[in-house]
Order: structure tokens, then sequence, then C-alpha cells
């Protein structure tokens, strides 16, 4: 169970609590002073050792006598501390109105021929509901967690599955990018002696391939890496487009080298971008900045016009994607936000590295 939610448990809890006992001390409470008149402050300072002593009771019962009795199945435990709940309320009450304020006050609640039994009585009232209370809220505690346990199995479960299908998948499709690096190796110097421009999209494309095989276990590579993925990609593009292709790719803050990054962290907003954005028109390029404002957090934006013309589906990541592949890598240290407009889209990401 989360924080918020025990709060919000225990303000509903004191709420019951409260109403119960504000209609028993009007009651019970100060019967002993009938037979004089109690100023405002006198008042107020008896309503306050009252609730102080009430919160007492509560959370000795449900920080330790539930929780070390109950849920450990210590049944002498249980009893003995329901057996020790008069004391402690009786007992923090006796020391706030009849040792602390006839001290600091010059006044005390009972009067001093009050016998021992009918000062139990008075105070016994109280008892009950609140340790009942505080059985309740341990149970319903309890069980939160234990409903917490059961989700986090089964999603540990779907989590291995999914790790295990992954692995099968990249297994048989191990072979492919092998292939397809060495055969471009091949093109490239093929290639190399008809024409360069081609030589060197197929180096490029080979770096693309190169890259996207794995080479580090925890699925991390240096920033330059990415960077220069992205820098090929873009090239590769701007083949296709030759003088129409306004891409403004920047970088600023510290020297990007060797921070460590998830593979292919940046490339789906890069993907995105030329696949949904105008790539052809000079006055609104697509811009894409990189920035580290300190070496520790990585900041990249991306902006670009809404092209309203239909592109290729089977290409680009969705944004839903996108975020879940985030929240796994990055809980709690990233954030990412998107602007559209419907005629500018803009996605800044940043990240703590």
């Amino acid at each position: 169970m989360n924080r918020s939610r025990i709060i919000l448990y225990q303000v509903l809890g004191w709420v019951l609590v409260i109403g119960y006992s504000l209609l028993g001390y009007d009651m019970l409470s100060l019967r002993f002073n009938n037979n004089r008149q109690l100023g405002l402050p006198q008042t107020l300072l008896l309503r306050f050792s009252f609730w102080i002593s009430l919160i007492t009771l509560f959370y000795y019962c449900f920080l330790f006598v539930f929780p070390q009795g109950l849920r450990r199945g210590r049944w002498l435990v249980l009893g003995l501390g329901w057996l020790g709940a008069p004391l402690v309320f009786a007992g923090t009450r006796y020391l706030l109105e009849e040792v602390l304020f006839p001290l600091l006050f010059g006044f005390r609640n009972y009067d001093p021929d009050t016998t021992l039994l009918d000062y139990l009585q008075d105070n016994i009232f109280f008892i009950l509901p609140t340790v009942v209370l505080a059985g309740v809220a341990v149970l319903i505690r309890d069980a939160f967690v234990r409903e917490k346990e059961r989700e986090n199995q089964l999603q540990l479960q779907v989590l291995e599955q999914a790790k295990t299908q992954a692995e099968l998948a990249f297994l048989r499709a191990q072979i492919n990018p092998h292939f397809l690096y060495n055969t471009l190796n091949y093109l490239y110097a093929t290639a190399y002696p008809v024409s360069e421009e081609l030589a060197d999209a197929i180096l490029r494309l080979s770096d693309l391939m190169r890259y996207l095989l794995p080479d580090s276990p925890d699925g991390e590579v240096a920033l330059s890496q990415e960077v220069g993925y992205v820098e090929n990609y873009l090239a590769i593009h701007r083949l296709r487009f030759a003088d129409s292709f306004f891409v403004n790719f920047t970088q600023a803050g510290q020297p990007v080298g060797q921070q460590r990054v998830a593979t292919l962290l940046l490339i789906p907003f890069v993907e995105n971008a030329l696949k949904h954005g105008v790539v052809n028109q000079a006055a609104h390029p697509i811009t894409i900045e990189l920035a580290l404002p300190t070496p520790g957090r990585l900041e990249f934006t991306v902006e670009n016009r809404i092209s309203p013309h239909h592109k290729d589906a089977t290409t680009g990541v969705g944004l839903p994607n996108i975020r879940r592949r985030l929240a796994l890598l990055y809980p709690g240290r990233h954030t990412l936000r998107v602007h559209d407009d419907g005629t500018t889209y803009r996605t800044h990401l940043a990240i703590s590295l």
C-alpha cells in the first residue's frame, strides 16, 4: 500500500474514533468535575490530553500488539497486549491530567478521592473501539500488502515470459544482421570503383547494421555511438532527398562522449519526425537538438512541421511504446513532454544518466 493510501485510511479512522468519542466524552469523561466549573483553557487542555492518550493507544495496538501478535500467530503476546491496552490509555491520561497538569497549571481532571475502579470504568469506554479500529487497520493494510505482492508476482512472471520470448526471437534473428552486415561490406567494395556516392551510402547502411549487432550485455552503449547512429540515419535520408532535405541536428552543453545510454534511445523520435514531418521546406526545417547541461543529464528535443500527406505506415515507433520503454529503462529518472497544436509537433526528453 502506498503512503497516500495509508494516510487516507488513518485519517478516515480517526474521524470515526473522534466522532464516537465526542459522544461519550460529553457523557462520561468529565463526570467527576460536575461539582465545579471548568474554564475554557482547562477544558481545551483536558480534550488535548484525551486525544493524545487515544492516539497513543491506537499506535500501541497498530504498531506493536497486532503486528507482533495477530500477524505472527503469537497469541500470548496478543493477549498480553490487549491486557496492557487499558494501562496504556489510562496511564498516559493519568500522567498528563493527574501529574503534569497539576504541576504546570494547578488543576487536575479527577477529584482526589476518585477510586481506581471508577477511574478505570471512566476510561474503558474509549478503549474498545480504538483497539478494534487498530486491528481492522492492520488487517486492511495486510490485505493490501498481500494483494500488491500477488500483483508483483504476476508481473514478474509476465516479464520472465516476455524475456524468454525476446531471447528466442533474438536468437532466431541473430543470423540475419550478421549476414546483411557482411554482404553490405562486399557491396561497398564492389560499388566504390563505380560510384563513390553509392559506396558511401552502402557504408553508412553498414554502420547502421553494425550498431544493431549486440555487443553490450546491459543493453547500453556510449552516447557517442548513439549520436553516430542518428547521424548515419540522417545521412542516408539526405541521399534520398538530395538538395531538398532540411534537417538541422545540433549539439550543446557538455561534449558527447562515453556517457552510457540505452541502445536506440533517440532514433524513434528522429524516425517519427521524418515519417510525419515536412523535410523539404527550408523555411520550416526539422530541428533536432541534443544537449548535456551537466555530465549526468541528457536532453533531446525534436520539432517538425506536421505533414498533411499520409506516409508509410510501416515505419516509426508509436508514442505509447516509447513511453513504455522509457518507463522500464529509466523509472523515475526521465520526463517526456509532447506538444502538438495540429501544425507543429515537438517532443522533449530529459533523462538523468
